[in-house]
């Protein structure tokens, strides 16, 4: 039905005859000669539809905003005085010769033109997709696909799909199950990741492996997570993690040079250790220049117990961030940031302004600096390098408490008083992380998965001491955001019951779950390594997003519904009878 597309019409087309079908993104009646804007996924061209054809007019005058049209015309270059530069089709317009309205539109239930609430949107997501930034982004994900597939190909992976009905693992978050109507009472799960059948993979001899596949999750949602999201899932065979993250940096940086033509320079390593002593994050924003600095040994011998306690408590921590020109911060603004880290756990913010640095203790001004001796104070202003105008705000608590909540006011305040440079791309790997990690009741969990090898110990020396392995394992940041994760794996059927018994699985449970693999590492296994990047994630940040529900066509709320189908549903009564399922209120219902 069409010859070209509305956005790609230019000079070269002029007195060309073309045929353009979309949307009329805008109409206006001047006198007589009725101009459109006609819309179409590659973007605007102007059509005039003149009294002297005939035969257009009627038609013409029916035409209104968002009407699905198709128009034959001549393509005519615009006077200089009338070139629209801000279109990228500005310097030609299209005389109309034929307009055939294909379908009528009533009203829109949305305003391109004003904010929309986000449910209006979900809930009319096919008429928000038509939005030109909506449409950019969509089409700037399936670029970043494309490129994906190529840069994977042309280094020799293969595209291997897995399965979605498979067998629960423990892979962090809840699973959505799929019972099964064959065998009665027993369920699928859906995927969190292909993580043993990429394995499995490597042990068929299939040494490069990728797909773009879809991934489920039943946890909590926010802003950057979906129930389904989608995933760059790769594994190799006989490469050092290195060697992995030598070609996913590659991957990732010419990504950004042919979408965005950024180069992200070479990407800084930073220990899971250091990132979190100086960040409080094992994802941290680099374009925030703040950083936290453990004053513990300073103050373990204060008599203020908010700070001695933990200072003196090897779980505990207290730390500092210096801000910037922070003394100008209100009392209001110190009392929000209190209750914005008390989310976080966190039971106070002490501080303390340097109005003078030179005055030494004289210069402070703080409620607490009472409990303090001078020498203390004169130690912090030395340690943390404040300067007059900035301010020192101290977090003093479990460990976890402090890096959780400094860590974030770090980025909020970076963000409210401008200090991260919003302008600038912070990429970063960081690895050694931690094997396993304690809970409040002494458990241990994988901090990847238990699947990840451990760095140059062996299974014997793991089980001896858990808690001091540290893991082959790799994450990708980039601007504050885990875009991507992986791990050398065990490729050994020892170390991988040794993993299995310190995370309390025990033989019986192994065999049940996870048989399958502890045979296939039986059978001459290669050392294998891989990575999944979050192609959500990756896409929100190339188009200047920090919601991934914008660069996913059709999303789900953060109640994990969908507004436009309404899903999830009640099921039909006879279909659970044959699934053998039955549904319990529960006591809230």
């Amino acid at each position: 039905m069409r010859s070209i597309y509305c956005g790609q019409v230019n000079k070269s087309n002029v007195e060309q005859t073309v045929e353009l079908c979309g949307w009329i993104n805008k109409r206006r009646d001047l006198g007589g000669l009725i101009f459109i804007d006609l819309r179409d996924r590659e973007g605007v061209v102007q059509v005039v539809f003149d009294p002297e054809v005939e035969g257009l007019m009627d038609t013409a005058n029916q035409l209104r905003n968002e009407f699905c049209v198709k128009v034959t015309g001549i393509v005519r270059a615009r006077p200089e005085s009338q070139i629209n530069k801000d279109m990228a089709t500005g310097e030609v317009e299209i005389l109309g010769k034929g307009l055939e309205i294909i379908n009528r539109s009533e009203p829109l239930p949305l305003d391109f033109n004003q904010q929309n609430s986000e449910e209006m949107r979900l809930k009319y997501r096919y008429l928000d997709l038509r939005r030109v930034e909506m449409s950019e982004r969509i089409k700037l994900r399936a670029k970043a696909s494309s490129f994906v597939r190529r840069f994977l190909d042309d280094n020799g992976f293969l595209d291997i799909e897995t399965p979605v009905l498979t067998k629960a693992t423990p892979e962090g978050a809840r699973d959505y199950l799929v019972p099964s109507r064959v065998h009665n009472g027993s369920f699928y799960a859906l995927p969190q990741s292909p993580q043993l059948f990429k394995q499995l993979l490597m042990m068929s001899g299939f040494d490069r492996y990728y797909q773009i596949v879809k991934c489920f999750r039943d946890e909590d949602l926010r802003a950057d997570r979906q129930p389904e999201f989608t995933q760059i899932d790769l594994e190799t065979s006989f490469m050092s993690s290195d060697e992995v993250r030598a070609m996913t940096e590659k991957l990732i940086h010419d990504m950004w040079k042919e979408l965005l033509n950024v180069d992200l320079g070479t990407f800084p390593t930073m220990s899971y250790a250091d990132a979190m002593r100086r960040f409080g994050s094992d994802k941290p924003d680099l374009r925030n220049p703040m950083e936290l600095v453990d004053v513990a040994d300073l103050v373990k011998d204060v008599e203020f117990k908010v700070f001695s306690g933990p200072a003196n408590d090897e779980k505990g921590r207290v730390a500092v961030l210096t801000v910037p020109g922070g003394a100008a911060l209100s009392r209001k603004q110190l009392d929000d940031y209190t209750k914005f880290i008390g989310i976080y756990g966190a039971k106070g913010l002490a501080w303390m302004k340097v109005n003078d640095r030179d005055a030494g203790v004289e210069g402070v001004q703080s409620p607490i600096a009472k409990f303090l001796t001078e020498d203390v104070i004169n130690q912090l202003l030395e340690r943390t390098n404040a300067q007059t105008g900035d301010i020192i705000l101290f977090g003093a608590d479990k460990r976890n408490v402090v890096n959780e909540a400094m860590g974030a006011l770090r980025l909020k305040i970076g963000l409210d008083l401008e200090i991260t440079d919003l302008d600038k791309w912070a990429p970063l790997w960081v690895v050694d992380f931690p094997m396993f990690e304690e809970d409040d009741e002494g458990t241990l969990h994988a901090v990847h998965h238990p699947f990840t090898a451990p760095k140059d110990i062996s299974a014997a020396e793991l089980e001896a001491n858990p808690a001091a392995a540290i893991s082959d394992a790799y994450d990708m940041v980039l601007n504050g955001y885990e875009v991507g994760g992986g791990s050398v794996r065990i490729h050994n059927n020892e170390m991988q019951q040794a993993a299995f018994r310190i995370l309390g699985i025990e033989a019986q449970e192994q065999e049940d779950k996870f048989g399958f693999l502890l045979d296939a590492l039986k059978y001459g296994t290669p050392p294998h390594a891989g990575l999944a990047f979050g192609l959500d994630r990756l896409v929100m940040l190339l188009c200047g997003t920090e919601n991934i529900r914008d660069v996913i066509a059709f999303p789900k709320t953060t109640q994990a519904s969908c507004l436009l189908t309404n899903a999830p549903s009640v099921a039909n009564p006879d279909a659970l009878v044959e699934l053998g399922v039955s549904v319990v209120e529960s006591a809230d219902e």
